[in-house]
């Protein structure tokens, strides 16, 4: 019969969630994780791995279109973008595939599902969304009943959407769509300059698509250092990407296969831009819901979880760690 009762359940099997596992098996606590859909989480499998992938592809790309730059010759330089996608989603399984090793290696359970928490130290995982169509990991725990002494919330975040911003996975994209798109777009509107946007914004430009970056902000990377910020503004600007700040988009109209952005330029200038695709990178939001949070009485604040400097919350028995409790939200 399959173990239902653990001194430590991890809700969430991101860096946050799976590193914790670790350490509470290593200091010998019977532990588990309940996962929804990736181990690893979105920074493994949708956003700080397989965004590297792809900027080391457009780095390679950039310099062999430079290659006399070196003292190098290189003729008819192309890329394939299929192949590109592809390399970037092949590291991605590859660590996540790692992360399911270190589990066993570490007897750590994975119950595979959808977690609530119904009472204090009580866990009910029901059967993940079919929309997420990601195959469970092999020898993994069914959706049931579980207890545990501590419980620790590891959900992450996810992108924020603002109202007539909507995205629609064709036109206007989140990170999800961006990390795989089929082909370069010609031109590309990204809204939102933090670290999504700007990697974003530099893997498409390197790869040929005209660019631009709106900032509501008077400058790009709001959380960098103000003179990283203007260096690397003048980097981006150098290789032709278009940089606006203190302004902001209000509006989005969809055509059969474009979107034309009104842009406020905060001079009181309205633009209207068409753009093949749009990147909708302005933030993200903690994975609060359907855990069950209001009814324990587990503090919530701008939509991530109020803890302490020991990641517990105001109720016992009960923590959270990594971006769903707040900034820096780092997947």
């Amino acid at each position: 019969m399959a173990e239902t009762n653990f001194d430590v359940l991890i809700i969430g099997g991101g860096p946050g969630g799976y590193v914790a596992a670790i350490r509470s098996a290593q200091l010998g606590f019977k532990t588990a994780v309940v996962e929804r859909a990736h181990l690893g989480g979105i920074c493994l499998n949708w956003g700080c791995i397989p965004t590297k992938a792809l900027l080391r592809s457009a780095e390679i790309y950039h310099y062999m279109l430079h290659a006399k730059d070196y003292g190098l010759s290189a003729s008819n330089v192309s890329f394939d973008a299929f192949a590109v996608v592809a390399r970037s989603r092949a590291v991605s399984k590859q660590l996540n595939g790692g992360v399911g090793f270190l589990m066993k290696k570490n007897k750590i359970s994975v119950i595979w599902g959808e977690a609530a928490i119904t009472a204090p130290g009580k866990v009910t995982v029901k059967a993940s969304d079919a929309k997420l169509k990601n195959e469970p990991p092999k020898d993994v725990l069914a959706p049931g009943d579980y207890t545990a002494k501590h419980i620790i919330i590891a959900t992450g975040a996810r992108p924020r959407v603002l109202p007539g911003l909507e995205q629609d996975g064709k036109l206007v994209w989140t990170y999800f769509e961006a990390m795989v798109a089929p082909k370069i777009p010609k031109s590309l509107l990204v809204i939102g300059s933090g670290a999504i946007g700007i990697e974003f914004a530099s893997f498409f430009r390197t790869m040929g698509a005209e660019v631009t970056v709106v900032e509501v902000l008077p400058q790009i990377l709001p959380v960098e250092d103000e003179e990283v910020a203007a260096f690397a503004r003048k980097r981006f600007e150098k290789q032709g990407m278009k940089i606006m700040t203190g302004a902001k988009v209000t509006k989005l109209e969809k055509k059969s296969d474009s979107v034309v952005a009104a842009i406020d330029d905060g001079k009181g200038k309205i633009q209207n831009i068409e753009f093949e695709r749009v990147i909708s990178a302005v933030g993200v939001v903690g994975n609060i819901e359907n855990l069950g949070l209001e009814k324990l009485g587990v503090k919530i604040e701008r939509g991530v979880i109020s803890i302490d400097g020991y990641g517990k919350t105001n109720v016992p028995g009960i923590y959270a760690i990594g971006d769903v409790a707040g900034p820096p939200m780092l997947a």
